[in-house]
């Protein structure tokens, strides 16, 4: 087992000078569970790649364990990379395909049989052994992926967006069988998804990414609850964050879109600490957060209700800029029917308008 270390990693694509990855200090520890996230272009992938030894770094040390591999070559690194296509090979059985890479470097028969067998049992694989893989579901295929990386027992696994080609339901079963995979076999799993629901339920941490850079590390209910910056908290979480432009009227009060609504304490206590009084700021609650149990409200006229069994999500404008709010079943609310909404004013951000970071 090991822990993945990056020290000041940077990578230039020297054809058009584009940096996709920059300055990146990241810690993944041993055994855990990293998932990579952000949207496409952000540089995850890039980062799983170089962990692989499939791209080059350009500045910066990458350790794996106490080794710095920069210079290793990617079959001396003792990494099992998962694809998003499965990349198995059509004319073997899923056997052959599991022991193809343990016969490649030259292991003899009966620990490959063992090997195979093991993993085989752990993914509910052992009655397919004989099949080819155009005979097995797309989630049968992962398995099989899978098991071909644990056949290698290595130090690291790292998977590039696996799920991405099954279904929603399929996706859900998957998610779970990963976790419980790492936990029978703990060994340390970077994985990278640009899917912030997988991110949340998979991830022992999430490194939240945007063009480059690294926007917040932190537990799953972590960047949830307390996100450093916009966009984190509009990443994370679906629907996606409220962002309402505001202004600071006093110690005690703020308007948005010409509503004044009273703060709480612990935003008071923003307010002067920051100097905040007639600033504008982005104010910022979560769809969830908008509840019956609270005094503080916007008034909004609902432009769609959309229903969704046992709750419902409520759409509506401010300055053509969109909202939503996310209600129990029961809430009595109709559209173009102007309402006071109430939400949990406890539980709302306030932003810097400028620098988009969380005002503490």
């Amino acid at each position: 087992m090991a822990k993945v270390e990056f020290k000041n990693v940077d990578k230039i694509y020297e054809s058009n000078k584009t940096k996709t990855v920059d300055n990146l200090n990241l810690e993944i520890r041993d055994k855990e569970f990293l998932v990579l996230v952000g949207p496409s272009g952000c540089g995850k992938s890039t980062i799983l790649r170089m962990i692989a030894g499939l791209e080059s770094i350009s500045s910066g040390e990458l350790f794996i364990g106490d080794e710095v591999v920069n210079d290793v070559h990617p079959k001396d690194r003792d990494i099992a990379m998962v694809f998003q296509n499965y990349a198995l090979y059509p004319h073997m059985t899923i056997k052959e395909n599991m022991a193809f890479g343990l016969k490649m470097r030259k292991f003899k028969k009966d620990e490959i049989e063992k090997r195979v067998l093991e993993a085989a049992k752990i993914l509910d694989l052992t009655d397919y052994l004989d099949k080819k893989p155009k005979q097995l579901s797309g989630g049968q295929r992962q398995r099989v992926a899978l098991g071909r990386a644990m056949v290698r027992e290595p130090k690291v696994f790292l998977m590039d967006e696996p799920l991405s080609n099954l279904d929603a339901k399929l996706r859900v079963q998957m998610r779970s069988e990963i976790k419980k995979l790492h936990k029978r076999i703990s060994t340390t799993f970077v994985y990278v998804t640009h899917d912030q629901v997988e991110a949340l339920t998979m991830g022992d941490r999430i490194v939240i990414l945007n063009k480059g850079y690294v926007q917040q590390i932190g537990t799953p209910q972590e960047v949830y609850s307390d996100p450093d910056n916009i966009f984190t908290a509009g990443f994370v979480g679906s629907p996606a964050m409220n962002f309402f432009n505001a202004k600071v009227l006093n110690e005690n009060e703020i308007e948005i879109y010409s509503q004044k609504v009273s703060l709480s304490e612990s935003m008071k206590n923003l307010v002067q600490k920051n100097n905040l009084i007639n600033k504008e700021v982005v104010f910022a609650v979560r769809p969830e957060f908008f509840t019956n149990n609270s005094s503080t409200s916007i008034e909004i006229t609902p432009t769609l209700i959309e229903l969704l069994g046992n709750e419902k999500l409520v759409h509506f404008s401010f300055e053509d800029k969109k909202f939503c709010a996310k209600l129990p079943q029961e809430f009595e609310i109709e559209e173009n029917k102007s309402i006071n909404l109430p939400f949990d004013i406890n539980k709302a951000f306030l932003f810097d308008k400028t620098t988009e970071q969380r005002i503490r």
